[in-house]
């Protein structure tokens, strides 16, 4: 999602600039029939629709700007295992075999990536290997019983260095520990989100860019109406995420609060040296610190240093933006400190209150995929595999995802933007501690 005052960032996007996008495709401009009709041509749509295609069943997807021209185009790259939530959501909510079933479906989310990379032969600059961060004694210890848990609950091995080991896995003065799995990792999200677009078409789905949807008649069919043109369908499946209610309010205006839009930025450094790179990060791994407001950067397969964070909860870019993210990327990195940065951009993702995804039902033919709460790279594959099996009448995995409560933002839509302010600031705060 970009607002209209990040324009300007969006045209800077490195990601846009490294990639050679088709024509765009022509808008919806007539009335239309499908089995499945998939608002939204991100990662999630995308994969519904993949997933759909495959069951035999016809697809049409309408994009309101171009395919990925949101946070699946925009976002960090880091492909990860688990959520941002963590397990304690569904530890708490479910049992302990849906847990577990939720946990392992984290992981096909990862192998899905790699599954579809493979079969369709998607060139998206694909990396292995996390490393989590911590800056402080106190973040270190919680690092620590964070990955010890994750072995011994969930089975997931990672290597633990503290002190001054922890400047073998990153070359940075600022952490006081790091911890190293293999199995998550990067890519280029873009390559990714329009290599999923073309495996859609390969499979017969059809796609029409600037087709926002702007309402939607419920029922069996259901019939979404863009500007020109309209699609009856049996199945819909609502994969706008926080650009759903800016595009079309009325579409499923019940889920909108329950998902908040937080802007977060990326500055793209000129190409650096491979001698420096591999100093830098040893094993090319992407970085994630855990505070609350975090960093996470990477080097791009061009040894570019792309370097995220500086979140906003107000849905307005930070002030003098470029100077400091990269004044943070110089504290991270000093030999950084004073290299070019020839992009900035920023987006907006959708996080739910738990941070745990959202998905669900409204009525029995109308499916909705939203909070992936920065963990969209792998989650959203997986989520369109399960919508389209719950469709199929194979519910099971989509329901552990479905029986998750959620909440919705507090304040309402004139006071939930500064409350969420006010608790970031605080959350701030405390990662000085």
């Amino acid at each position: 999602m970009i607002l209209n005052s990040d324009i300007q960032l969006n045209q800077r996007s490195y990601y846009e600039a490294s990639v050679q996008r088709d024509a765009c495709l022509p808008p919806l401009d007539s009335d239309v029939r499908a089995d499945v009709v998939v608002v939204g041509a991100g990662f999630s749509g995308l994969s519904a629709a993949i997933e759909c295609a495959k069951r035999g069943l016809s697809v049409i997807v309408l994009e309101a700007d171009r395919i990925c021209s949101g946070a699946s185009g925009r976002n960090g790259g880091q492909a990860i295992v688990g959520y941002a939530s963590g397990q304690r959501p569904f530890e708490d909510q479910l049992t302990s075999a849906q847990s577990r079933m939720a946990w392992e479906m984290s992981l096909e989310s990862v192998d899905l990536i790699d599954e579809r990379i493979a079969e369709f032969g998607i060139a998206c600059d694909r990396e292995f290997g996390y490393l989590y961060v911590a800056e402080s004694a106190r973040k270190a210890r919680a690092l620590e019983a964070d990955m010890r848990e994750m072995e011994t609950k969930w089975g997931l091995k990672s290597e633990f260095v503290s002190g001054a080991a922890t400047r073998s896995y990153i070359d940075s003065p600022l952490y006081q520990a790091a911890a190293y799995e293999k199995r998550s990792g990067h890519l280029h999200p873009l390559k990714y989100g329009l290599g999923l677009a073309r495996a859609a078409q390969s499979l017969g789905v059809r796609i029409f860019e600037r087709s926002p949807v702007v309402g939607l008649q419920r029922g069996t069919p259901l019939v979404a109406k863009t500007t020109k043109g309209s699609v009856t369908a049996s199945f819909g499946v609502l994969a706008g995420n926080c650009t759903l209610p800016e595009f079309g309010p009325q579409v499923a205006p019940e889920i909108a609060a329950r998902i908040m839009p937080v802007g977060t930025y990326i500055i793209g450094t000129a190409p650096l040296d491979a001698a420096l790179c591999k100093r830098l990060i040893p094993s090319n791994a992407a970085v994630c610190d855990n505070n609350f407001v975090l960093d996470y950067y990477r080097f791009s397969a061009d040894q570019r240093m792309l370097f995220g964070g500086r979140v906003s909860y107000s849905a307005r870019t930070p002030a003098n933006l470029q100077a400091v993210m990269s004044q943070r990327m110089g504290k991270v990195f000093p030999d950084l400190a004073q290299v070019p940065v020839e992009y900035v951009w920023g987006g907006f993702v959708d996080i739910s209150m738990n941070r745990a995804p959202d998905f669900g039902r409204l009525g029995s033919n109308l499916y909705y995929l939203q909070g992936f709460s920065g963990h969209g790279v792998a989650i959203t594959g997986l989520a369109g595999r399960v919508v389209a099996q719950a469709l199929c009448g194979q519910a099971e995995r989509f329901d552990v995802f479905a029986q998750l409560k959620h909440h919705k933002f507090p304040g309402g839509a004139m006071f939930r933007t500064p409350s969420l302010v006010i608790g970031m600031a605080y959350h701030q705060l405390m990662d000085l501690f």
